[in-house]
């Protein structure tokens, strides 16, 4: 990356390159909800001569949502992440906005409930451009007492988070349901009920919940690691940050500090000085993608396992299905999926499809960690799915567990707890009052998809596709085009996305690295089989002079990301975690020889 002046927030030119005039044409416009290389930093000044209410330590889905929710409650607000947006957990999960129709068997009708409640109003309310709905099929596979008792409990699901928009349950033969879903086997089923629930892209979500804070005021700085906390007598006064492209560093002064780094929670806190009240476990869940021609039918499916469940979920062009759960006690940053996850996958889901998957059909692999509060079982599938807050020192609050579906209650309860540190009256939460970026006009605008279409030279498809993904900031990704009609032509090697994504991307979401563009900001890492590689170096030489990159740095980012999906591939073809995560391990990371172990600051 080009380094930057600490005095004065200035871009140098550097072996790195100087910025271009087409970057700093970029610049001219500011917007308070853009993430740009120049609000970059004007983010690093503001660190470093605010005394802010609150700091955030973790730019996941929780931590987003706990800015935006200081942020509307009138609070200044920093939020500081080693990575990037959604670089974790919150770009890794099942894609699904749901309850947890598992949960009910578990008899944890709190956590549905609320979940329930959060699917409903982020689908109307707060993110109808982003949350969508989607229908499931449950096969039933005994006679008589099982289709009375999944209808209860799918009864009890459609109804105990309030009036909802979906569609109710179906009760369906086995005829019925094999014409829904022709891909399964006549023998895997006696009848089915379908219901319906909501899926999202985590990581785009993340991102527009994190550009949504900005618009209210908070300061959003990826790349930016927490090093070391800052103590004043018996409390926590604030962090110590590195930024993690030039390496300067600087104090973060803070009435309190806001921990929702998930899976390293544990970490966070000892590095504060405290063992803190709960302790977190990690849990990998490993999912694949396949070609949705692999798999005829009209409805995602959710199948029984011996553990949990299996879902098959409808992804675009694509299936997804997951989930693996098994403890992970390895490296954080990059769980590894072994052959053993992806055979566990293959032979579960085989158990029921006429046509059986193989490995060859597979198009992407990926795998998070979910953080799971420690329970008194070390099975990861009974660690509790509830969040747990608690202030584990004066000035310093800290959460996790919980779903991503029910980020905003977490971000809300760990405000209010934090309230007790700050020296003023606090408003209370009031953001599910509060759109996200992107909400206001969208379904008028799916309306007049034709005509956009007709305005852009883009087929209907295409705009409805970039309305599910930018909502009615549409207009704003479109304008950029109007001077250079080549940014609507398709990525190459990617034909999903435009060359406007990428430059959008970088301009307005905060995109540092190749990776952030093909893995988060797009999902082409996981949605064509060669997983970016053959779109590395288009997109690479369309980020080098909005970034300031030079030749040289260029092509490593392009190396890095190549050699980063080589390793993945190779983690997917061993049996053991130990050897994966060697294998991953072994891949270079832009970010990750650039951080510092806590407490060195």
């Amino acid at each position: 990356m080009a380094a930057k002046s600490a005095e004065n927030g200035a871009s140098e030119p550097t072996a790195a390159g100087a910025r271009t005039p087409e970057a700093e044409s970029l610049d001219a416009v500011t917007e308070p909800a853009r993430l740009g290389p120049a609000e970059r930093e004007r983010s690093w000044d503001r660190l470093q001569n605010e005394l802010f209410d609150v700091v955030v330590v973790g730019g996941g889905v929780v931590g987003v949502g706990a800015a935006l929710d200081a942020a509307t409650r009138g609070l200044s607000v920093a939020l500081v992440e080693a990575r990037d947006l959604a670089a974790g957990t919150s770009s890794r999960s099942s894609k699904l906005f749901h309850g947890g129709l598992r949960y009910l068997e578990q008899l944890d009708f709190g956590l549905v409930r609320e979940a329930l409640f959060e699917r409903e109003l982020n689908m109307t309310r707060l993110a109808p451009h982003l949350i969508k709905p989607v229908p499931f099929l449950y096969p039933l596979t005994h006679h008589v007492w099982e289709r009375p008792y999944v209808t209860a409990g799918i009864t009890l699901y459609d109804t105990m988070g309030g009036k909802s928009s979906l569609p109710k349950q179906k009760q369906l033969t086995r005829s019925g349901a094999l014409r829904m879903a022709p891909a399964l086997k006549r023998d895997a089923l006696v009848g089915a009920v379908r219901y319906y629930d909501a899926q999202a892209d985590d990581a785009r979500h993340t991102m527009m919940v994190g550009r949504t804070a900005a618009q209210y005021g908070a300061v959003v700085r990826t790349s930016t690691q927490v090093v070391d906390f800052i103590h004043e007598v018996d409390r926590i006064a604030g962090v110590r940050v590195r930024d993690v492209e030039t390496g300067r560093q600087t104090d973060v002064r803070a009435h309190v500090v806001v921990n929702c780094t998930g899976v390293w929670t544990d970490q966070m806190q000892h590095a504060a000085g405290t063992r803190g009240r709960f302790k977190v476990n990690a849990s990998k869940g490993v999912h694949f993608l396949v070609a949705r021609d692999k798999i005829p039918s009209d409805v995602g499916m959710i199948l029984r396992t011996e553990k949990s469940v299996l879902f098959v979920i409808p992804w675009r062009n694509h299936w997804i299905v997951g989930t693996t759960d098994t403890t992970w006690r390895l490296d954080l940053a990059h769980p590894a999926a072994t052959r053993h996850d992806i055979d566990y996958l293959l032979e579960h889901i085989n158990a029921v499809l006429v046509t059986p998957l193989s490995h060859d059909d597979i198009e992407g692999v990926y795998a998070g960690l979910r953080p799971l509060l420690a329970g008194e079982s070390e099975e990861t599938s009974k660690l509790s799915r509830e969040h747990a807050v608690s202030r584990v020192m004066p000035g310093m609050v800290s959460i996790a567990g919980g779903k991503y579906t029910t980020y905003r209650v977490m971000a809300k309860d760990a405000l209010d707890l934090a309230v007790q540190d700050i020296p003023a009256r606090v408003a209370p939460s009031i953001t599910d009052r509060v759109p996200l970026i992107g909400a206001d006009g969208y379904f008028a605008l799916v309306n007049q998809a034709e005509h956009i279409g007709r305005q852009y030279d883009l087929h209907p498809h295409r705009v409805r596709h970039l309305l599910d993904r930018y909502g009615s900031l549409l207009h704003g990704l479109l304008a950029m085009t109007e001077d250079d009609p080549t940014l609507r032509e398709p990525v190459p090697g990617s034909p999903d996305y435009l060359r406007v994504e990428i430059a959008y991307a970088v301009a307005y979401e905060g995109a540092l690295h190749l990776d952030d563009v093909l893995t988060r900001r797009t999902r082409i890492s996981i949605e064509y089989a060669h997983r970016g590689v053959d779109s590395a170096e288009s997109v690479a030489d369309q980020m080098a002079p909005l970034l300031g990159w030079s030749t040289e740095t260029r092509d490593e980012e392009v190396r890095s990301y190549v050699e980063r999906v080589e390793a993945e591939r190779r983690s997917q073809t061993v049996e053991s975690d130990e050897e994966a995560d060697k294998l991953r391990l072994a891949a270079p990371d832009p970010r990750r020889e650039q951080l510092e172990p806590l407490g060195t600051g």
